[in-house]
């Protein structure tokens, strides 16, 4: 079993073929065509894009497909390095060319841009981000093609709290649900009775309660088994720090979202983290089904004590770490949602490639066909 939890922290995904041909529907019909999926697509787009703005009074702002690789500001997602991202030299004609990296995400970015865009407490921005992510193994709901709104907002340090951060996750599910509920009403096919509606809320629980429900399961079955079990729609909070069977309930980076503080205590027993994820139960794939992770920011204390957890200490001569360790930048909080992935929850379908255009072996695609699954080229 501990080879099992070991194996389950560096993220979510099947892992190879033959499993993932045993859990694709059998009994898939899509509710809307090609075409009009497309439509769909762009309705919640717009629709996200402008009520997340209202809810937490952020601003559309463009944001790098590709940065500098010395200003230590891409997200390697993980705090194991096992996700490197793409990397190439550009700029003709230099005598030294500048060593350039796709986006993994644009999570340290953000809170950079804070300043730039001279953003004040309880102003942010958000972004249409667009990103590769090479290492990720390619299954329904996994693509090396990522799009996500990256979202950051400035905040004081009275905010670094799980009341404050609860209701910035609230508001977000109220984005998401509606836009959903106007796909709905747009849309009348997606209205059906072989999928359940969109839960109004979501349940907060610690990843230390969900060890507690479920402590010899690997985490992607804690997480199902809640969703099944528990609640449909829930935010787990603390992930990152170890937990008391001695893992993270999954390893998060070290230099942006805060799991190391101290929240409450429980049962005699101490909680930790400011930070976390949305899942739901999604109906069609019948399986967990991750749209956002967010989080309360690193301060330039807990920068430093989660970089030496992670043996990442030489991350704090970067630029971006500097400007943290040296109140350059503001306290904010800010997350990623998926976008291929709210889509695919909000119009029902089956795979990602319904709803973006990406690259999918073949064995997949082949798949998927007998299943009625038909992905974009």
């Amino acid at each position: 079993m501990t080879d099992l939890k070991k194996a389950d922290l560096a993220g979510p995904g099947i892992g190879n073929y033959d499993d993932l041909e045993k859990i694709l529907p059998t009994d898939y019909e899509p509710l809307l065509s090609p075409k009009e999926r497309m439509k769909a697509v762009f309705a919640v787009k717009n629709y996200i894009e402008e009520n997340l703005c209202k809810e937490l009074n952020l601003q559309m702002v463009q944001v790098p497909l590709i940065v500098d690789r010395d200003s230590g500001v891409n997200d390697y997602l993980d705090r194991d390095g096992s996700r490197t991202p793409v990397e190439f030299p550009c700029g003709l004609g230099l005598d030294k060319r500048i060593q350039a990296q796709v986006v993994q995400a644009a999570t340290k970015w953000k809170r950079m841009a804070l300043k730039q865009f001279s953003c004040d407490v309880g102003e942010g921005i958000c972004t249409d981000m667009k990103a590769v992510r090479k290492d990720y193994f390619l299954d329904h709901d996994h693509s090396a093609y990522v799009d996500q709104w990256d979202w950051e907002l400035a905040i004081t340090a009275n905010d670094r709290n799980l009341d404050f951060l609860k209701d910035i996750v609230n508001k977000l599910w109220k984005v998401i649900r509606g836009a959903g509920k106007m796909a709905q009403e747009r849309f009348p096919q997606l209205k059906t009775d072989k999928y359940p509606d969109f839960p109004e809320q979501l349940t907060f629980l610690h990843a230390e309660e969900m060890l507690d429900w479920y402590p010899d399961l690997p985490r992607k079955e804690r997480e199902v088994r809640t969703l099944m079990e528990k609640s449909p729609a829930i935010f787990i909070i603390g992930i990152g720090w170890p937990l008391k069977d001695g893992y993270p309930h999954e390893m998060r980076a070290a230099d942006y979202d805060d799991w190391a503080t101290k929240t409450i205590v429980k049962d005699g027993e101490q909680y930790y983290g400011l930070n976390g994820d949305i899942l739901v139960w999604n109906p069609v794939t019948k399986r967990r089904h991750e749209l956002t992770s967010m989080g309360i920011r690193v301060t330039k204390e807990t920068l430093k004590l989660q970089l030496k957890m992670s043996g990442q200490e030489e991350f704090l001569n970067y630029p971006y770490h500097q400007a943290i360790l040296n109140d350059e930048i503001p306290l904010s909080i800010g997350g990623g949602i998926g976008e291929s992935r709210t889509h695919m929850y909000l119009l029902r379908t089956a795979h990602l490639g319904e709803v973006e255009v990406s690259v999918w072996p073949k064995i997949l695609k082949d798949m998927c066909a007998k299943r009625n699954i038909h992905v974009l080229e």
